[in-house]
């Protein structure tokens, strides 16, 4: 599977994060155990020591178009 690093964050319409991607896709980031175990994302500073963290893309994967970003 294709990894790709984190380059930033949003916050999507239910207040979920979203790491945006260097390939420009988007990924849900959320920490909901004990399915996924993120709890870095739950601060600022956890979220910024993330940053160039590699998470694995299915969408380039599937060579999916980019996301939309905002703007």
């Amino acid at each position: 599977m294709m990894q790709q690093p984190i380059t930033d964050y949003q916050q999507d319409e239910s207040g979920h994060w979203v790491a945006q991607l260097v390939c420009g896709h988007n990924q849900h980031v959320r920490h909901a155990p004990p399915l996924e175990s993120r709890p870095w994302v739950l601060s600022a500073a956890g979220r910024a020591g993330m940053l160039g963290y590699l998470l694995e893309c299915r969408k380039c994967d599937e060579g999916a178009p980019t996301d939309a970003r905002p703007g």
